[in-house]
């Protein structure tokens, strides 16, 4: 009993963690929306990548990382699959589909006229670049630590795929509608802890796994949305710079400044 204690506490800490630096981030950005709303402002202002952003996956990775070599940590990862083996679990594959709800129901919101803060196109390339960004993450990890799944499956068990494309995707949502509907953009976090918890009640992850994958899922969407504008730029041409060039010349005994300007 005291290990489900201890993984609850594990599990609280992360919501309130990332609920915590949401609300701070919501509250500091809120007069900005309404002057923007008011005015009429676009939404291709470059994204500030505030090192607030940062503290919430930086915590999930560490303990993560951590728990690699503490013993303390490795022996809560074995209590908890214990516990969860005595109560024998029914497990489900539900999660297989919940890693991608919340980004779902972003078009999903969208499609009914609940409109986030890009369009189609914007937030397509926004989510797009954050599952790049979290693969590159996750899967060169796995095979690097190649720690064996609790079922012995194999030994790409930290971090949690599953539960890094949750956390990215509910940090998507939370990212999308942050600004309009405080309530609704944290409803996604609540089906990537589903997500995580459900890794372990299948046998397939650690705790430990679970919140470093939180840690990468999260960290993955604040990239690509500060990397938005630049590969945006790149895609329309927009950031291609005009050349310019200023030279002297001589010409029918005279001299002269002539400049070249490409478009």
């Amino acid at each position: 009993m005291r290990s489900i204690h201890k993984n609850a506490i594990v599990l609280i800490f992360v919501l309130a963690t990332t609920f915590r630096v949401a609300a701070q981030d919501t509250i500091r950005n809120s007069n900005i929306a309404l002057q923007d709303s008011i005015i009429g402002k676009t939404n291709d202002k470059a994204y500030k990548l505030d090192y607030r952003h940062l503290i919430a996956p930086t915590i999930f990775i560490g303990y993560g990382i951590v728990s690699l070599e503490s013993d303390g940590l490795k022996q809560l990862n074995f209590s908890t699959r214990d516990e969860l083996g005595e109560h024998q679990p029914k497990h489900i594959t539900l999660d297989n589909y919940t890693q991608y709800a919340p980004a779902a129901m972003v078009y999903g919101l969208n499609a009914v006229g609940i409109k986030g803060k890009h369009n189609f196109r914007d937030r397509t390339i926004i989510y797009a670049t954050s599952q790049l960004i979290s693969a590159a993450f996750v899967l060169p990890l796995k095979h690097i630590v190649k720690e064996e799944r609790p079922d012995g499956s194999n030994n790409l068990s930290f971090p949690s795929g599953h539960t890094a494309t949750a956390f990215s995707s509910a940090q998507f949502m939370f990212r999308e509608y942050k600004d309009t509907n405080f309530w609704l953009s944290i409803s996604g976090y609540s089906l990537a802890v589903f997500t995580g918890v459900y890794r372990t009640v299948n046998d397939k992850h650690w705790v430990s796994d679970v919140v470093a994958g939180a840690g990468f899922g999260i960290l993955s969407t604040e990239l690509a949305y500060w990397l938005f504008p630049k590969i945006n730029g790149l895609l329309t041409g927009k950031e291609k710079k005009k050349a310019t060039l200023v030279m002297p010349y001589y010409q029918n005994k005279g001299f002269g400044i002539g400049l070249v300007q490409n478009f």
